[in-house]
């Protein structure tokens, strides 16, 4: 069974947080995050990044899922595959509900993943299918715990903003059952930490937590892939 208490501060989790205080700051500055939580964000901007994520979300799926066939309990195994089903079903049908739902403008033909997109999604199940468990699953948890924590923030500004376009967005990423997931995913890769692979897990953590930045970052210039 999984420890039931918060990870404690010489934890692999606290350590690998406070690495990456320099790409923490770089999703704190984004231009992205900061209209979003402003509720000035172009919404065509939002409309690319919802259909980004839709696209994310499937390969984040099958990253979780990788994830709980390969973990060393029933315990971990069931939250993996939990989050795989959230992932794939309640988040997919949040941002299917909010790209259909009148706000944003119409799609302007079939998304396709961008190259962002494209490089993080591969790195995540790449890493899911053949690094060890332990590496996959600090891999994964930047999905979980920079979203939250931005979540956390986003709501602090998003709250004084009357009629907020995008607040049920916002509340998603701050609702206390995510806080809980993140909680209950920082006890699985903790728990898989071991000294032998500890570096490892601290670059795979440190790789994604620069795919979160970047994939705010080319949302806002709505990036393409360049042309012959």
């Amino acid at each position: 069974m999984t420890p039931s208490t918060t990870p404690s501060p010489t934890s692999f989790t606290d350590a690998t947080w406070e690495r990456t205080a320099d790409l923490r700051a770089a999703v704190e500055r984004s231009e992205f995050l900061a209209e979003l939580g402003a509720g000035t964000l172009d919404p065509a901007a939002f409309r690319y990044y919802l259909e980004q994520d839709a696209i994310y979300l499937v390969g984040y799926a099958r990253a979780l899922s990788l994830l709980a066939a390969r973990a060393p309990d029933a315990a971990s195994a069931g939250f993996w595959a939990s989050c795989a089903h959230g992932a794939a079903v309640v988040e997919s049908s949040l941002h299917a509900d909010l790209l259909d739902g009148g706000l944003l403008p119409p799609a302007t033909g079939t998304p396709v993943a961008s190259p962002t997109t494209l490089g993080y999604v591969s790195y995540l199940v790449a890493t899911a299918a053949c690094a060890s468990y332990a590496v996959a699953a600090a891999a994964v948890l930047p999905c979980f715990w920079v979203y939250a924590d931005a979540g956390r923030r986003l709501a602090a500004v998003a709250d004084l903003v009357p009629g907020h376009p995008y607040a049920r967005w916002i509340a998603a990423y701050d609702a206390p059952e995510f806080h809980a997931s993140v909680e209950q995913a920082r006890r699985c890769v903790d728990a898989a930490a071991t000294p032998e692979l500890t570096e490892a897990m601290h670059a795979a953590f440190a790789v994604a937590t620069r795919y979160e930045w970047l994939f705010w970052e080319t949302a806002h210039r709505r990036e393409r892939w360049p042309t012959p």
